[in-house]
């Protein structure tokens, strides 16, 4: 584990590239390439160093997987809670959205492997502060950050992927929609889908993926509304 490990050893010469050097290159990287293009190599030629020399930096690349994601979480603002708990976990999770659309590789690192870094500590004691006023265990209040975290990274990443399969279509995305809808319309109206008949009679769209979004958070929060 990297943070078990000092970042610079207590002799010797001083290091010539700090972590948050080597997680800013490859998150960059990242953020222009994707998640694959992240090599041991790539990050070497943007911080200006050898290969075999980064190693002595980051040993492996789960290690820089630990630092890219703790480099992000930094962005998070964490202000005074509210004292309104609900409030503060919504805004923490839209914060969470937009920074995964900034970073769109950050949904498929999501993991509890790299939930303990300095960033993402910092992250959970400001989330579990504004979840004080909820009379909850401890053990409760994590499983809520928890789902809440869960939530947005299955919607995201869903947003992403919609996203990237549309830039991959030779025709727009209005004439993929125009005839997804014409065939599900066509079976629609045969009869055999009454209740799907239905739903769609009763709203037939657009649908408001923000307002999607929301809701999906507030029916997450009230699970734990006491």
């Amino acid at each position: 584990m990297i943070w078990a490990r000092p970042e610079r050893a207590g002799r010797g010469p001083r290091p010539a590239f700090s972590r948050a050097d080597i997680a800013a290159v490859a998150v960059r990287i990242a953020d222009a390439d994707g998640i694959d293009a992240v090599s041991m190599r790539h990050v070497a030629a943007g911080i200006g160093c050898a290969t075999m020399s980064l190693y002595n930096y980051v040993p492996r690349k789960e290690d820089l997987y630990e630092l890219m994601v703790d480099a992000v979480s930094a962005e998070y603002e964490l202000s005074e809670p509210t004292g309104d708990w609900r409030a503060d976990m919504l805004g923490l999770a839209h914060q969470t959205r937009a920074l995964m659309h900034r970073h769109p590789w950050v949904p498929g690192l999501m993991s509890p492997v790299y939930g303990f870094s300095p960033n993402a500590l910092r992250y959970l004691e400001h989330c579990m502060t504004c979840l004080d006023p909820l009379d909850a265990r401890y053990g409760t209040k994590m499983e809520l950050i928890a789902s809440v975290n869960g939530v947005v990274t299955t919607y995201v990443a869903n947003e992403i992927a919609t996203a990237e399969r549309t830039r991959s279509l030779p025709w727009s995305a209005e004439q993929e929609h125009g005839v997804r809808i014409g065939y599900l319309l066509s079976q629609v109206s045969t009869g055999r889908y009454p209740r799907l008949a239905a739903a769609f009679a009763e709203d037939s769209g657009p649908i408001d993926l923000d307002a999607v979004f929301e809701r999906a958070l507030t029916r997450t929060l009230d699970g734990f509304d006491k």
